[in-house]
């Protein structure tokens, strides 16, 4: 494992978007995901028409990307994160903390679209713009 694939950039690789194709299908053998991202893009599809036909290509897709689950060594990365995170004002969302500890504690890359990740001190990240997704 070498990369941490995060909602944006799952949802649109999983919507067939040519951007995201084209960046996520030559890393698909060297990523994982975590549940939490399994959980967020579950959360968007159940807003979507033919519901149940999104759902099984996600269940498919994560037999391919796996998602990581939820450890004491992550809640714990997590709370280091959000300590130091809180006092200097640049807190960003709990399910994206637990992202970052994720890659954190497995030593992997995060794949995203999101800037805020930036802000997580050790995180090895590929940011790409959203724009490049579609």
């Amino acid at each position: 494992m070498q990369y941490l694939i995060d909602t944006v950039v799952l949802s649109q690789y999983l919507r067939g978007r040519p951007g995201a194709v084209a960046l996520v299908r030559p890393l698909v053998s060297q990523s994982v995901t975590s549940i939490v991202v399994y959980a967020e893009i579950v959360e968007y599809i159940r807003g979507l028409q033919q519901t149940d036909q999104w759902y099984q290509q996600l269940r498919r897709l994560m037999e391919q990307i796996p998602p990581l689950r939820l450890t004491y060594a992550i809640a714990d990365r997590y709370a280091d994160i959000r300590r130091i995170l809180r006092p200097a004002g640049q807190l960003i969302g709990d399910i994206d903390l637990l992202i970052a500890a994720t890659a954190l504690v497995h030593n992997l890359t995060l794949v995203t679209a999101d800037t805020d990740y930036q802000r997580v001190s050790g995180l090895t990240s590929l940011i790409v713009p959203r724009s490049s997704l579609k």
